[in-house]
């Protein structure tokens, strides 16, 4: 009867190790086969126009002495204060960001500087104004400053108004979901054509919001347009099923 009773025991013993290796076998094996997935792209766009102005008008004055070459400097402000409140800016939107002093006797050339054109004085002035279609009018007007006697900077890089879009967060959720919407567009017709379905979500990357030019124009920087648009790309990783 023992004798039995071991026999048995060794056949269940075996049976359930011949069962262990069968299933860690399989599980082996499904592990090894590839996990299929799609990457694709969604992309959401909006045509917005800027709704915050910024116009650094930059100019100078220069005399023989210091006390000259400021007094030439605060007829200019005034002139521009004018010009500014005549185009209906109220007088909080205007600001001096800073005041340069050059004295031309104490630079390398010193010996090339007539005496009337000493010192020369710059002013960094800036207009501030979410009336970005006023800023535009004066900016185009800016010939009125000139017949005033006002001498501009050469600093053409920083010439002119620029303008921005401060709208972006009522846009991000919307935009975000039209995105993703078209990822997913994206990888249903992949899987259509692959003979499978899309299943959960592997990854998302919901990209970087930008602000771009509505149109590219070249040698134009999309800061000085008004006309812009908001631009976002996700990317998202698909199981296929």
């Amino acid at each position: 009867m023992n004798s039995i009773s071991g026999i048995v025991a060794a056949l269940c013993i075996a049976a359930g190790l011949a069962a262990a290796g069968w299933l860690g076998g399989q599980a082996l094996i499904e592990s090894r086969e590839p996990i299929r997935t799609v990457t694709v792209k969604g992309l959401s766009e909006r045509p917005v126009d800027a709704d915050l102005g910024f116009w650094p008008i930059k100019f100078v004055a220069t005399g023989a002495t210091l006390e000259a070459a400021r007094a030439g400097l605060e007829t200019a402000d005034a002139a521009v204060r004018d010009f500014l409140l005549e185009a209906g800016f109220p007088a909080e939107a205007m600001r001096v960001q800073n005041i340069l002093v050059e004295d031309r006797l104490a630079g390398y050339n010193a010996g090339n500087t007539p005496g009337e054109a000493r010192f020369v004085l710059t002013e960094e002035f800036l207009v501030t104004s979410s009336e970005v279609e006023a800023i535009a009018e004066a900016a185009r007007n800016v010939g009125e400053l000139l017949r005033a006697g006002v001498v501009f900077s050469s600093d053409a890089y920083n010439a002119g108004p620029s303008y921005t879009f401060t709208g972006l967060n009522a846009l991000k959720t919307d935009m975000l979901a039209e995105a993703t919407q078209r990822a997913r567009e994206a990888a249903e017709e992949f899987a259509r054509e692959a003979g499978a379905a899309v299943g959960t979500i592997q990854t998302a990357n919901q990209g970087i919001f930008e602000i771009l030019a509505e149109v590219e124009i070249p040698d134009q920087r999309p800061e000085k347009q008004i006309e812009k648009k908001v631009r976002v790309v996700t990317t998202i990783t698909y199981f296929l099923e």
